[in-house]
């Protein structure tokens, strides 16, 4: 299946770099297992990244700027032991992990980067550069 192309008037880096054709060529159904689904929205103030990883606590969470690159990562693990006359019976243990980059448009401003896990979503927000907003029509007079 060949990807399909999309045109917008303003397209954002966020929309070329997260289009599903990209993600399902390179790594399969993205919403399948371990790696989470992500939703990405844009105002004229800031971008809104939200990502849907239920059944984990915010220490679990890592997010990381390098450069213009905002990397979300999860490390999970978890060790459940059931005894009886102190014989192990069974041990489990189960790691969960991902990681999800994100290329940053220059309207981004890193400096005020914040984020927040209510309910089993992660939402990370980035404010845009007070030069990048969009600014209302107005009309202008002729002297």
């Amino acid at each position: 299946m060949l990807p399909v192309m999309h045109r917008r008037v303003n397209p954002s880096l966020f929309n070329s770099m997260l289009d599903d054709d990209f993600f399902t060529g390179f790594f399969g159904d993205t919403n399948q297992g371990t790696m989470p689904a992500v939703n990405i929205s844009e105002t004229n103030d800031e971008f809104n990244i939200e990502l849907a990883a239920p059944g984990y606590k915010k220490d679990d969470f890592r997010i990381n700027l390098d450069k213009n690159v905002l990397t979300v990562s999860v490390e999970h693990r978890e060790k459940k032991e059931e005894k009886e006359d102190k014989k192990m019976l069974r041990c489990e243990y189960r790691y969960n992990a991902f990681s999800r980059a994100f290329t940053l448009p220059d309207s981004a401003n890193s400096d005020k980067i914040s984020a927040a896990y209510n309910e089993g979503v992660l939402t990370v927000v980035i404010p845009k550069h007070d030069t990048a907003k969009t600014k209302p029509a107005r009309e202008i007079s002729i002297k």
